[in-house]
C-alpha cells in the first residue's frame, strides 16, 4: 500500500529542508551526514533543496556502517577535523528501532560539535533506544511485521507499507 507518492515525498523533503534552514540559519556551514544507502540519498535530496533556500555552505558526508552489527567500526567520507565545531544533521530514510541512528550518533560524539540534529523521512515509532528524529517527514504507527519500503528517486519516489 502506497503511503506517499512522488509528489508527497518531494513535499516532505522540501518541508524538512525549510525546518533545517530555520534551525541552522546562524551557521556558516552544516554537514548533512547520511547513513548509507537510503539516508545518504535523503541527505543529497535535502542538500538540493537547501541550496535554493540558504546561504550557508552545505557539505555531504556518507556514513557507512554495518546495520546488523552496529558496534562494528563506522566509516565516514569526512574526517573528524572536517566536521569539528560544525552543525550536523544525521539523515536516514527510516527510523525503526533507533539502533542504527543511536550508534551513528555515538560515532559523531567523539568530536566537539556546534549543534547535532537528526532527520528521517519515515518515523516508525518502534524505538528500543532513547533517540528521536528532530526533523521527520511522516510518523507511522505500524506493527513489527509490517515493512516500509522507501524509494528516493528523482523521478519516482515513494513510501510503501507491506
Amino acid at each position: 500500500m502506497e503511503i506517499l507518492n512522488h509528489e508527497q515525498v518531494n513535499h516532505k523533503i522540501r518541508r524538512i529542508a525549510y525546518q533545517i534552514a530555520e534551525v541552522y540559519m546562524e551557521h556558516d556551514e552544516i554537514i548533512l551526514a547520511g547513513i548509507a544507502d537510503g539516508g545518504y540519498v535523503l541527505a543529497r535530496r535535502l542538500k538540493d533543496q537547501l541550496e535554493h533556500i540558504c546561504e550557508f555552505q552545505i557539505t555531504l558526508c556518507e556514513v557507512k556502517m554495518d546495520k546488523k552489527n552496529p558496534l562494528a567500526e563506522i566509516h565516514t567520507s569526512l574526517s573528524p577535523d572536517q566536521y569539528k565545531e560544525k552543525g550536523i544533521v544525521l539523515c536516514d530514510d527510516v527510523l525503526n528501532s533507533g539502533t542504527t541512528l543511536i550508534y551513528a550518533v555515538r560515532h559523531f560524539l567523539n568530536v566537539p560539535l556546534k549543534k547535532f540534529k537528526t532527520a528521517v523521512l519515515v518515523n516508525r515509532n518502534h524505538k528500543k533506544f532513547p533517540v528521536k528524529a528532530d526533523f521527520k517527514g511522516i510518523s507511522l504507527s505500524t506493527t513489527m511485521e509490517e515493512h516500509i519500503t522507501v524509494i528516493l528517486d528523482n523521478k519516482a519516489s515513494s513510501v510503501s507499507l507491506s
